[in-house]
């Protein structure tokens, strides 16, 4: 096998190895141990972090921050990648911020001038355009890793209704949307599934008091549990063709639309009681595209908005 061959198969077997001994390696690409030892030392030059532990019971070690083996892109290929991290420049947040930036610094740097110049020549003509949002969220990092390896956390969390409050959540996953991160988590307070604003997540840190994980089942990002309605009531309200479209946009709205064949539209569900003035709000913005009929507290809160903005503009 030539040398440089086989170095690229050394370089992936020891990141899915993660730990081994020279001998085994050099028993699985029939050379000796110096010719291992060799291309360990060239491997190590080359950035993959390895470390030795001496003893019986010793060898090598790849530490946490592995470095992949290189990967053939086309140049459609490239041009892909890189748009695909850069549109995430528009979150003032992200769980992974300072390596996706490195990424796209070493992914743009070590791609032929040609390409670049496409590039920088696209940077003008594409994007993928997201609200930048003022407010920060910290704590992404720890709620995915929770939602990853299923850990429980203790977070402190800043409501509308309760003010800032201490919560030990279970996470599901986290996603963006409009902007804003959200975490989907079980909630031990309330028994159930809720929906976090992640920006207001001010601290989340490991539960030390020996609560343990709650089987999720299917949950997960492509099947979240919807949060139970505090206090029910019953919304029903009438869409126009663009009211549905307008309403289709908003992700927490989208399961409850039920829309026709001509684009039209309903909403049925439930919604929790304290949310009757968000609702009032909301229908609001959408003018004359959508009719809320029930419940009366919600209609009685869409006139006292209207009455007190016509009597701003006065």
């Amino acid at each position: 096998m030539p040398k440089s061959k086989r170095l690229m198969e050394l370089m992936m077997t020891v990141n899915r190895k993660r730990r081994f001994k020279v001998q085994e390696l050099a028993d699985e690409f029939g050379v000796s141990t110096r010719t291992i030892l060799r291309d360990l030392q060239e491997l190590s030059e080359l950035g993959v972090p390895l470390y030795s532990e001496v003893g019986p019971h010793g060898g090598y070690q790849v530490v946490r921050e592995r470095v992949l083996p290189p990967i053939a892109f086309t140049e459609e290929e490239a041009v892909a990648m890189f748009f695909a991290v850069h549109a995430l420049r528009h979150y003032s947040s992200l769980p992974f911020e300072a390596e996706s930036a490195s990424a796209l610094s070493k992914f743009y740097l070590h791609m032929p001038g040609d390409v670049r110049e496409r590039i920088d020549g696209m940077k003008d003509r594409v994007d993928f355009v997201t609200p930048t949002r003022r407010g920060n969220a910290p704590c992404l990092a720890i709620l995915l890793d929770a939602a990853v390896r299923r850990k429980v956390l203790d977070i402190s969390y800043a409501s509308k209704e309760e003010g800032t409050e201490s919560r030990r959540i279970q996470p599901v996953c986290i996603y963006a949307n409009n902007g804003f991160w959200y975490c989907t988590a079980y909630c031990f307070l309330r028994e159930g599934y809720r929906v976090f604003r992640c920006d207001r997540i001010r601290e989340a840190k490991l539960d030390e008091s020996g609560a343990l994980p709650i089987e999720l089942g299917d949950v997960s990002l492509s099947r979240r549990e919807a949060a139970e309605p505090r206090e029910p009531v019953r919304l029903r309200a009438e869409l126009t063709r663009t009211g549905v479209q307008r309403c289709e946009s908003e992700l927490w709205l989208a399961p409850m639309l039920r829309v026709r064949e001509d684009g039209s539209g309903t909403i049925d569900h439930d919604v929790s009681r304290g949310d009757l003035f968000f609702y009032a709000d909301f229908f609001i913005g959408l003018g004359n595209e959508a009719v809320a009929e029930e419940p009366a507290e919600l209609r009685e809160a869409i006139r006292s908005r209207l009455s007190e903005l016509l009597h701003r503009y006065r």
